[in-house]
């Protein structure tokens, strides 16, 4: 690809998770390197960020919302209807001499397939793909597939055992950045910055912390409407007599002012993350990290870097939460190595370049 090409991004949703900052950091890349940029997805708070040079093209959002019983066949029959229609809306642009496509999510991947764009699709990967759902979705666009760029090798596995041609680039966040823990807050607080879905491992966490009474937790992160009776649920078991005035939902924030705020950052998903920006932004600024030990997270955290703990063992969070919380030379030590692994290979000033390469190469 040479400069005066364009770049059509493909995303599901119009929310802004993870994912959604490492295309708008994408977007800013190919501008800065002359390219035309165009983003298909629906309106909200991603169209909102944008440069204003990209033109967006509206789209339905694509995925299932977070529905559940039989409310999801319904929302699958509708996300069916809907990759149709996106497909029109873009394929001109997607066929147009000069244009690559990059897809951003795994439910934008049969837009790519019904678009047909003579090259076909660079699928950056930000999901372990681990359910039978993931597994029908790539076999119905994996000839559209140009290459699968994987932010994590723990997620290229089952891409490859798909039959989908592979590279591994990892994400990347800003370097260098400013330190924040030291002492602790009076009373300690434990965050997890990440959306209010089960996958995530909320309960979990608020399960861990009510065995540890001196502690506070914050959650912050938005839902999808599809979630909200989990979100119902989370509020419920904050309220019990436990973790009563210890739990406080901060919704949608900056991730350094939440950052700011905290002792300890958890990531506590019960399936594999692909590459968790969370945790790179918290290793970044040397905060401790406890996370899940799979997927990315795994591969971020490994070698002293943060403290690795069994998916959904409740007691093995709470035991490593109390460990860090009450040893400020093992704080120390983690943010120490965890902010070299940052410098080291996540600086954002080289993945994202290498990132957009792998991409439209």
């Amino acid at each position: 690809m040479t400069a005066g090409s364009t770049v059509l991004f493909l995303a599901h949703t119009g929310q802004v998770s993870g994912a959604e900052k490492v295309l708008l950091d994408l977007i800013d890349e190919a501008e800065r390197r002359g390219y035309d940029t165009v983003i298909a997805c629906p309106s909200g708070p991603l169209t909102d960020r944008v440069p204003t040079a990209t033109r967006h093209i509206p789209i339905g959002e694509l995925g299932l919302g977070g529905e559940r019983g039989a409310a999801r066949g319904v929302a699958a029959a509708r996300m069916s209807a809907r990759w149709v229609t996106a497909a029109r809306a873009v394929r001109t642009v997607a066929r147009a001499p000069g244009t690559v496509t990059v897809v951003n999510s795994l439910f934008a991947l049969p837009v790519a397939r019904l678009a047909r764009p003579p090259r076909g699709a660079s699928w950056l990967v930000h999901d372990t793909m681990t359910s039978a759902k993931q597994r029908v979705v790539v076999r119905f666009a994996r000839s559209a597939v140009r290459v699968a760029v994987s932010v994590s090798e723990a997620t290229a596995v089952p891409l490859r055992a798909a039959g989908l041609p592979v590279v591994v680039s990892h994400n990347g966040v800003p370097w260098p950045v400013p330190r924040f823990g030291g002492e602790l807050h009076a009373p300690p607080v434990v965050g997890i910055l990440a959306l209010l879905t089960p996958w995530k491992g909320h309960r979990v966490l608020l399960d861990a912390v009510a065995t540890l009474p001196e502690i506070r937790v914050e959650l912050a992160g938005g839902s999808f409407p599809g979630d909200r009776d989990y979100v119902a649920e989370l509020h419920e078991r904050a309220s019990r007599s436990d973790l009563a005035g210890r739990v406080e939902f901060l919704g949608h924030t900056d991730a350094k002012s939440a950052l700011q705020r905290w002792d300890v950052v958890v990531s506590s998903s019960t399936s594999p993350e692909a590459g968790p920006l969370s945790v790179l932004e918290a290793m970044s600024h040397g905060l401790p990290v406890i996370g899940t030990d799979h997927g990315g997270t795994h591969e971020f955290l490994a070698d002293g870097a943060g403290i690795l703990v069994e998916p959904g063992n409740v007691a093995a969070l709470a035991a490593a939460i109390s460990t860090v919380i009450g040893d400020s030379n093992r704080r120390r030590a983690l943010g120490d190595t965890a902010r070299h692994r940052v410098a080291s290979r996540h600086d954002i000033g080289r993945t994202l370049p290498e990132l957009l390469h792998r991409l439209t190469d």
